[in-house]
């Protein structure tokens, strides 16, 4: 099983994230921040992973930091639990439409950490949620996790669901490049040798 937990502490934040990404989408999420839990629990049933999110931030000031480091704490435990890599498909891509909404996700477990994020939300918050905060969150996953992301909201009238379609193709997206692939074997998905 491709499993991992990793606790993260520092002045602003103390997280906790345990995953199993041969999962079935069970979840257990205690961000702190309502929407976060709503948007974590899209990846996991989606993704078929198994995630426990446990946070304390200083959300006195506002959730960014919060946000942003369970990102990068998931992404520690992502990359933990993926191990070599060997035999899985390694790239994924989902396009997810929600009523008016249509996103698009792919991903390259390549490695090499970047992020192309092209969202123009209709709004700035998601009741009291700041939108830009997806971002930040997808930033701290990809820095850490070592993949690259590129998360396209091709439509939507209502922000809520842009951001909904965004994290359930990067459930789905995930669920496709993390698959074993039985025609690979038991060899890396890279020229390079090395991913």
């Amino acid at each position: 099983m491709r499993t991992a937990t990793v606790n993260r502490n520092t002045l602003e934040t103390q997280i906790s994230v345990s995953l199993n990404l041969d999962g079935t989408g069970a979840v257990s999420l205690a961000s702190g921040v309502p929407f976060l839990d709503h948007m974590l629990d899209q990846i996991a049933r989606h993704g078929l992973i198994d995630l426990t999110v446990e946070a304390k931030g200083d959300l006195h000031i506002d959730a960014h930091h919060t946000v942003e480091d369970i990102g990068i704490t998931i992404g520690q435990a992502f990359l933990q639990a993926i191990g070599n890599k060997k035999g899985i498909r390694r790239y994924g891509h989902a396009y997810v439409p929600l009523d008016e909404a249509l996103s698009r996700v792919v991903i390259d477990l390549s490695g090499r950490p970047g992020l192309e994020f092209q969202c123009d939300f209709t709004r700035g918050r998601i009741g009291d949620f700041d939108v830009d905060l997806i971002k930040e969150f997808f930033q701290g996953f990809v820095n850490h996790a070592g993949v690259t992301l590129h998360v396209d909201g091709l439509r939507g009238d209502n922000a809520h669901h842009q951001a909904e379609t965004i994290f359930k193709a990067f459930g789905r997206a995930l669920r496709m490049a993390l698959e074993m692939d039985a025609r690979l074997g038991d060899v890396l998905p890279s020229t390079k040798g090395a991913l």
